[in-house]
């Protein structure tokens, strides 16, 4: 992360250029504190780019000039707490950290030390130490308590869990969830639809939470519930988060069209927010729509028919086409080609020979059809698949009740049971009837 990044709001993103007067020659310098403070800064903050150790001292020096506190010193302690972490020295970090909040309350706007403080959190989760991590967090939430700022204490939370989410801290994830749970409930009980937006991040962390477990009955739980919070105007990266989970659950029971309507939800709310997980979940709407077995071709929407030729999609495109016409050999040439960067997403890997499944056996269903009896080494050729496999797939089939069969396994043939047609069974019917009448007469006679 840059300087730049890290203290975004510093200098109002303007560079200065500076004569000797600034540096403290001007008549008034020794006049006013302020002036001196900021010479001060800029000097240290102009040796940070030469040697950011060395400039570590002479931003000490404007905290122990100041006789109040003052934007400069605000400065100096942000430029401080991001010297000592690249420094490795975290307790500096940390003991710095804890005196910015002194600064807070007086010195800088409310909106500029929240913005200030989310950059260090930022900054500090960058790191992947986990223990550090929480020192800030606590010191900022305690901080956050005193000051009785909820909204930005529930925001501040947020972030925290998101990280325990990343780095799949779940059961310190957990006590997050249930804290944010409790600050937006009322007195009566239930969720207080007044923090309803809150409530909704709150969902979709633990979603995500039960997705990350594979606690499938939770989720659904939890999904549902979501659907009842009415109040909240949510970010639609939100929302592209819960149908994205949505569908993955609904893939896990195997309701493939449900799969498919969350999936097309999560891409439209992911493109709109501009998040790239879109790309993702338009992958797995492709997935869910062959294993449906749908004739309706996912890029034929107005959403997602810009997508169609995108070079990350491509492939999963190419699958689709060669799925619908029923092209088998394509459809594994497809794969085979591209198999490496399908079956990288564990997603997608834990789907695909279902796929594949479907796809031949709507191959096989329409190879048969014609028969009434076919020799299973002849539908294994079509298939490209061994005689075994082709026998296996049939006995599904025949189970599904997707053919009226049976396969003679000595010869190795399936061989057809044609359903009567509603001619047939009328002439059986008179058949049976003048049968019937015949016999009546010759017992009476």
């Amino acid at each position: 992360m840059s300087d730049d990044d890290f203290m975004l709001e510093d200098d109002d993103g303007f560079d200065y250029d500076y004569d000797d007067n600034d540096y403290g020659n001007g008549a008034d310098e020794d006049d006013d504190p302020l002036v001196v403070l900021e010479n001060k800064y800029y000097r240290a903050k102009a040796l940070k780019e030469e040697d950011p150790v060395s400039a570590i001292p002479s931003f000490e020096d404007i905290l122990d000039t100041e006789t109040d506190s003052t934007e400069w010193g605000f400065k100096a302690l942000k430029q401080l707490i991001k010297l000592h972490c690249q420094a490795g020295a975290y307790d500096q970090a940390v003991q710095c950290y804890e005196r910015l909040f002194g600064y807070t309350a007086s010195v800088v706007t409310r909106n500029h030390s929240e913005k200030s403080i989310n950059n260090i959190l930022d900054r500090i989760g960058s790191l992947d130490n986990i223990p550090l991590l929480e020192r800030f967090y606590t010191i900022t939430l305690k901080a956050l308590e005193e000051t009785k700022n909820e909204r930005f204490w529930i925001k501040t939370n947020l972030k925290l869990a998101k990280l325990y989410l990343q780095k799949q801290e779940f059961t310190k994830l957990r006590k997050i969830i249930q804290k944010l749970h409790t600050i937006c409930q009322i007195a009566s009980a239930g969720d207080d639809q007044l923090k309803g937006t809150h409530l909704l991040e709150t969902y979709a962390l633990e979603i995500q939470l039960y997705t990350a477990t594979k606690n499938n009955k939770k989720l659904k739980e939890v999904y549902h519930q979501c659907v009842k919070v009415r109040s909240a105007i949510p970010h639609p990266r939100i929302m592209g988060v819960i149908y994205e989970c949505g569908g993955k659950m609904y893939m896990d029971e195997q309701n493939w069209p449900q799969a498919q309507s969350d999936f097309f939800e999560s891409f439209k709310n992911y493109d709109e927010a501009g998040s790239p997980q879109r790309i993702q979940v338009l992958k797995y709407l492709v997935l869910a729509s062959m294993l449906s077995e749908s004739s309706i071709d996912p890029f034929e929407s107005p959403e997602t028919k810009p997508y169609k030729n995108d070079p990350e999609i491509m492939t999963m495109t190419n699958l689709i086409m060669a799925y619908q016409k029923q092209e088998i050999a394509e459809f594994e040439r497809i794969f085979q080609e591209h198999e490496k960067t399908i079956m990288s997403d564990p997603f997608v890997f834990k789907y695909m020979e279902g796929v594949m499944r479907t796809i031949r056996s709507q191959v096989l269903i329409n190879t048969i059809r014609p028969y009434t009896q076919v020799d299973l080494q002849h539908l294994a050729k079509e298939l490209n698949i061994t005689v075994d496999k082709t026998e296996e797939l049939l006995i599904i089939l025949i189970l599904d009740g997707k053919v009226t069969g049976s396969i003679d396994q000595v010869n190795r043939q399936y061989i057809a049971i044609r359903k009567p047609t509603t001619a047939a069974l009328d002439d059986a019917m008179a058949h049976w009837v003048d049968t019937l009448a015949l016999s009546l007469k010759q017992i009476r006679g």
